[in-house]
């Protein structure tokens, strides 16, 4: 025999389970909280690559005022080129070299990154002394300290010395680029280029 107290119980158990089914996927009244914390992106949705460029252009000047100065009004964008797609070499044997060299390859600078990385390297070539390096730094130690204090950052293997203790050192700046490299043995010698083509400031090892 089934109880009559049963009954109503039930009943409210189901009723409150029908209520939870539907209200899922909604907004609780007055609490401003969607049930979902993790909506699908908008279909199409990308990320806006220019303004993440102009962001880090922004931090960069906010790092280096007087470089930013310098270059205020530069085009950021890469100005068009009337070459032909293939500019490889028509002789058979300097085309496969040009191919197997490819590699080296940097990317072309805007006129704002060249005025920067221009202004960066006549900023390190000063601190150095000058061509001719006097009171120049003469340890890798010594020379990763002056460019950690200019603001650079300083990864390993950006500071080199040859077998003859020429110094040299390969930097990416801070936030925007493009690259600069030099040797800080006299007589010494800076400048900036863009990144190579496979990644990075370092010029890759290697091809085919």
């Amino acid at each position: 025999m089934t109880s009559r107290t049963t009954t109503p119980a039930r009943a409210a158990l189901l009723a409150a389970g029908m209520l939870a089914m539907t209200a899922c996927g909604t907004t609780a009244a007055g609490s401003g909280a969607v049930a979902d914390p993790s909506p699908v992106p908008a279909p199409g949705q990308s990320t806006d690559y220019a303004a993440r460029a102009a962001a880090a252009v922004g931090r960069h000047d906010k790092l280096f005022p007087e470089v930013a100065a310098l270059c205020e009004g530069k085009a950021s964008a890469a100005p068009t080129s009337s070459a032909a797609p293939d500019d490889l070499p028509t002789d058979p044997a300097a085309r496969k070299y040009a191919e197997n060299h490819a590699y080296k390859n940097q990317a072309a600078l805007t006129p704002a990154a060249q005025c920067r990385g221009d202004a960066h390297a006549a900023r390190i070539k000063a601190a150095l002394g000058g061509s001719d390096g006097k009171g120049a730094p003469r340890t890798a130690q010594e020379l990763s300290g002056l460019l950690t204090g200019m603001g650079y950052k300083v990864e390993t293997g950006d500071v080199y010395a040859s077998s003859t203790g020429d110094l040299s050192f390969v930097l990416s700046i801070p936030e925007s680029g493009p690259c600069v490299t030099g040797h800080a043995s006299p007589p010494v010698s800076v400048q900036a280029q863009g990144a190579y083509m496979e990644g990075g400031c370092h010029e890759p090892r290697g091809g085919h």
